[in-house]
């Protein structure tokens, strides 16, 4: 069963991945790029310290640096635990790939990109929603298409990405549960 999927991964990302095309490729590596995050990252900042000030800022930095820092080293422990080639290294699987990226890693299981991107995206968005209810939704679409970026560029299988963006989702609440518990107790 567990090879069945692992070739259903594989055929989707082939599909998925050969959809791209020449004319998008430089668009979809702005995407997957991290520095094209921090614009949004800035408003972020500044939305969160017009409506919750200094201190609550100031709080949101360090959990957020702890919240990402945790959820990389969790993507580590299973990439290199797990050992799954990415599609750019994968045999029966690299020679069709569209391969545009500018570097493959070895192991993929399961995406960064997706667990960091989304745990960011669930984090800022219960944060702000007493203020700005739709932006959760903004920043998850946001968050799909960075995690999306991930097999357009030819590193990661769907499955990787999905793997990532629930991991990401489960410590975005988290974290977002230990900043308001840390807010009550320091800062209110």
């Amino acid at each position: 069963m567990l090879d069945q999927l692992i070739q259903y991964d594989q055929e989707l990302f082939l599909y998925l991945n050969n959809l791209g095309s020449e004319n998008w490729d430089n668009l979809w590596l702005i995407i997957t790029n991290k520095l094209s995050s921090i614009p949004l990252y800035l408003v972020l900042f500044f939305l969160i310290y017009k409506k919750l000030g200094w201190k609550g800022l100031l709080l949101m930095v360090f959990v957020t640096a702890a919240m990402i820092t945790f959820t990389d080293q969790i993507t580590n422990l299973f990439k290199y635990g797990v050992q799954r080639p990415r599609p750019c290294r994968a045999e029966g699987v690299m020679d069709f790939t569209r391969f545009i990226a500018p570097r493959c890693g070895r192991y993929g299981f399961f995406s960064g990109h997706a667990s960091n991107s989304m745990a960011v995206a669930i984090f800022a968005g219960l944060l702000l929603k007493p203020y700005y209810k739709n932006l959760i939704f903004i920043l998850l679409v946001w968050s799909s298409i960075v995690a999306y970026s991930r097999i357009y560029v030819g590193v990661h299988y769907p499955l990787d990405i999905l793997c990532g963006a629930t991991f990401g989702m489960l410590s975005g609440y988290g974290f977002f549960k230990l900043y308001l518990y840390l807010h009550k107790r320091y800062i209110s």
